[in-house]
């Protein structure tokens, strides 16, 4: 498994790599913080450790560059412990949060943890969640305003949603069970964030289901699918 390290932190970069390698991690630092959505392409990495404050752009605007091109896992690392930084983190892509300074262990627990959700699980069932919507494998395929057939492929945090919203189907699926099923894969979540991941995994259904809505809102109790 490949680990691009975005840190300006010259030493913290060096440390990130050598521990990275000790683990059996390939790893790599970017040099060029012009352009760290290229860095990635062109690292083809497996899973992203990503400072926050960075020359000439941050942390949150190269997340959301780097989910223009994949959903691989980002990994924030961070000495800015706000929730409203884990919260702008998760709605810009990310997955998860570490402040620094970081027990290595912790940070090798998410490491693994992360990779293993990320390449080991996989939903094999087509769902289909209304005419000509369906979820498999990851991804939820449909058509456009235009019928033009599409798809869009989910991250971790939205699969996770998704396998539990669809595993209820019919019945509601309170906040609380949503935000523990997310703590049981040790992600990192609050009930502001919820509300984010929420809203983004609503918006992708509904650019490929002609704009229809798919996750309904039992006001007061939580979410379900008809």
């Amino acid at each position: 498994m490949k680990i691009l390290i975005v840190e300006d932190d010259l030493a913290l970069a060096r440390e990130l790599e050598f521990l990275c390698r000790k683990w059996g991690f390939e790893a790599r630092s970017v040099e060029n913080f012009r352009n760290v959505q290229k860095e990635f392409s062109d690292s083809r990495a497996d899973l992203v450790l990503m400072d926050i404050n960075l020359p000439f752009y941050d942390g949150f605007y190269w997340c959301g560059k780097i989910r223009e091109l994949s959903n691989v896992p980002v990994l924030f690392l961070s000495s800015r412990d706000q929730n409203a930084d884990k919260i702008m983190g998760m709605a810009a892509g990310g997955d998860d949060y570490v402040e620094k300074p970081f027990d290595t262990e912790l940070l090798l627990v998410k490491i693994r943890s992360m990779l293993r959700r990320a390449y080991e699980y996989t939903e094999n069932e087509k769902t289909y969640l209304a005419d000509n919507l369906y979820y498999e494998n990851g991804t939820v395929y449909g058509a456009d305003s235009q019928g033009a057939d599409c798809e869009r492929e989910l991250t971790r945090s939205e699969n996770k949603i998704m396998s539990v919203l669809i595993a209820s189907k019919g019945c509601v699926v309170t906040r609380e069970q949503l935000m523990q099923a997310l703590w049981n894969t040790d992600e990192f979540v609050t009930d502001a964030s919820l509300t984010v991941l929420v809203s983004r995994l609503r918006n992708k259904l509904h650019e490929i289901s002609g704009g229809r809505e798919v996750i309904f809102t039992k006001k007061g109790m939580g979410y379900y699918l008809k």
